[in-house]
């Protein structure tokens, strides 16, 4: 009997092994992506903003539209890539986006009008739904079904790598476009992520092998109705909506904001800049505490301290210790929903339609995302950043709530 079952055990072994090897290497591949697809597609845009709008000969608030309408469209995109990504896995998804992305890229190069421009964000917004964190997440979930250490510590993983996209790219940038052109930095750009990005998903991103029959559509569509029908999927969305609103609102107004405050642009910006870093930070604590408390309560602890941070800000901002104290409260949660929403959904729904139930949050929170700034905007202008403020910490205390009550539930 020994010699019989020996050799299945060692198969059985080898395979564990191989494929544990592989998955590191999904990790790998996809961190490199998210790196260079979050640079290259998202934080390159403000670099060029301002000589972009020069050339086009418009405004930059209408170009700066042209990113929201990207943000909108990827949020409108995000259901069907779901869909796509729990029927198919990610290598034929995540390939087609990367390709998709070089030629928008390089047509960005050579826009010189606004809807030419418009046009070509839009397929921007095609592409980062099929390239960007929402598939790369459903990719890592499915790889690492049954084992939740190892994919809290793979999202850990990537996140934390891309986490430093902005350091790399904005400065890459800018020295690209000061010394060859906004245009020819693009045409850089693009070929750099083409020829990392695609062979990349191609050849490293695969499905694992299930140990039973896949699930079938039907059944996988029924799943999907049933859960967003029920209260613990709305509490998710409400949570993770109003955090991604109030996140997205602080990234890109604190500067702004600490200037307001009297403070020297060049610290403004420095402080701002530690929000890449906190983020990555807040990301690794998480994840430990996770480890012996529930992740829900956890995430809301730690949207409760942003708020706080955000509240204290209009009263202790005016000096630079206040300033860098409250910047530090919300800077730990900046990345924490992140990799906080891939957990809960897997936790309580499993992984066969992990990617379509992720697609259904990320409508209400991507689109919030996109939006938020512009009605923050407008709120300072009308009522002033107090009132900002106080909108972000209450929408922190609003996503600490519906978490709660989302840990309440059986």
């Amino acid at each position: 009997m020994t010699s019989a079952t020996e050799p299945g055990a060692t198969a059985a072994g080898g395979s564990g092994r191989a494929r544990s090897r592989h998955g590191r290497r999904v990790v790998a591949a996809l961190a490199v992506t998210q790196t260079l697809g979050y640079g290259v597609l998202y934080y390159a845009f403000s670099v060029i903003l301002t000589p972009m709008a020069r050339d086009l000969g418009t405004s930059g608030a209408q170009v700066a539209a042209a990113l929201t309408l990207a943000v909108l469209t990827s949020a409108a995109c995000a259901p069907l890539v779901g869909r796509r990504l729990d029927r198919r896995g990610g290598r034929g998804v995540m390939t087609a986006g990367s390709a998709l992305a070089v030629p928008a890229v390089l047509g960005w190069s050579q826009v010189s009008t606004l809807p030419q421009l418009y046009a070509v964000f839009a397929v921007l917004g095609v592409a980062s739904a099929m390239v960007l964190y929402e598939p790369a997440f459903a990719v890592i979930v499915a790889w690492f079904d049954g084992h939740d250490r190892h994919r809290a510590n793979a999202l850990l993983a990537v996140t934390i790598v891309a986490g430093f996209a902005s350091a790399v790219f904005l400065p890459l940038t800018g020295l690209l476009a000061d010394r060859y052109g906004w245009r020819q930095a693009l045409v850089v750009l693009a070929l750099v992520y083409g020829t990392a990005a695609v062979p990349l998903h191609a050849l490293v991103v695969r499905r694992p092998r299930p140990g039973a029959a896949p699930l079938r559509p039907a059944r996988r569509a029924g799943l999907v109705r049933t859960a967003v029908r029920a209260r613990p999927f709305w509490l998710l969305v409400a949570a993770f909506t109003a955090h991604g609103g109030a996140v997205a609102v602080i990234g890109v107004l604190l500067v702004t904001y600490l200037v307001h405050l009297g403070h020297p642009p060049v610290f403004a910006a420095t402080v701002a800049g530690l929000l890449g870093v906190l983020s990555v930070t807040g990301r690794v604590v998480t994840t430990g505490l996770r480890r012996r408390w529930a992740a829900a309560p956890v995430a809301a602890a730690v949207f409760v301290l942003q708020g706080v941070g955000v509240a204290l800000l209009p009263l202790a901002g005016r000096t630079a210790a206040g300033a860098a104290g409250c910047v530090l409260l919300f800077g730990l949660g900046f990345g924490v929903g992140t990799i906080t929403l891939p957990h809960l959904l897997a936790e309580r729904y499993g992984t066969a339609a992990y990617a379509s139930l992720s697609g259904r949050v990320a409508v209400f929170a991507v689109a919030d995302r996109a939006a938020a700034p512009l009605g923050a905007m407008v709120l300072a202008q009308v009522a002033g950043y107090g009132w900002v403020m106080a909108a972000v910490a209450a929408a922190c205390a609003l996503a600490a709530c519906a978490l709660l009550a989302y840990h309440r539930l059986p």
